[in-house]
């Protein structure tokens, strides 16, 4: 069916109504229940104490592996250090056995000296000597003796002297054989005799020691 609009204006009217307007939008439509925006807001705050959170964390292990590596390398210098302790350790040990060692030595190489002197110290008058021999070493140092002596009561008296002596125990009669001695046109009974003993480490109190350096020192004077 053909339809006419008899009514005058309505076209312009039409026409008119087809601009355009700009227009803010209604906020209205928007959610405005009290659950929602709370939970909006419970949300937002773990997420942002869960990034804070992470964000602490990560520095204190970033720390504690600062102090783990400051720790490894003390341990590795405290290392190296017990590692030098060891071996001046053993160092001194060494050193201390050589220095025993040579002490002993030291020690061994005066004790023949001291019977060859206590010998000549105990040797009386009408008594003499045709040789000392070491039959033993170490501290039981042993050693023999032969010589003569003109009467049975020299022989004694020089074996009784040796007793006496700090330096020699043990002094003993091997043999004793009476000789005649040709002096000039006369001859003389003497008693050729062998004697053994033993050296005898003396009681300090015994021993005469002799500083190393002298206790005074000479002044020095200068002349004017």
């Amino acid at each position: 069916m053909i339809e006419v609009n008899l009514l005058p204006g309505s076209k312009k009217r039409a026409a008119g109504q087809r601009k355009w307007k700009f227009e803010l939008p209604e906020f209205g439509g928007l959610p405005t229940d009290r659950w929602i925006l709370g939970s909006a807001v419970i949300t937002a705050a773990v997420i942002v104490a869960v990034a804070y959170m992470y964000l602490s964390m990560s520095a204190r292990i970033s720390d504690v592996g600062a102090q783990v590596d400051e720790a490894v390398q003390d341990s590795a210098r405290y290392a190296d250090l017990i590692e030098q302790a060891e071996q001046l350790r053993a160092r001194r040990d060494s050193i201390a056995t050589r220095v025993a060692i040579i002490q002993e030595i030291d020690r061994d190489r005066y004790v023949w000296p001291h019977v060859l002197d206590e010998v000549a110290r105990a040797l009386p008058e009408y008594t003499w000597l045709e040789s000392v021999v070491q039959t033993a070493s170490g501290q039981e140092l042993g050693f023999r003796i032969e010589g003569s002596a003109g009467t049975n009561f020299a022989l004694t008296r020089f074996m009784q002297n040796l007793e006496a002596s700090p330096f020699v125990r043990s002094v003993t009669l091997i043999n004793t054989q009476l000789n005649v001695v040709q002096s000039g046109n006369v001859g003389r009974n003497v008693n050729r005799f062998t004697l053994e003993a033993r050296y005898e480490q003396p009681p300090f109190d015994a021993l005469e020691t002799v500083p190393l350096f002298g206790s005074e020192t000479p002044a020095l004077t200068s002349s004017p």
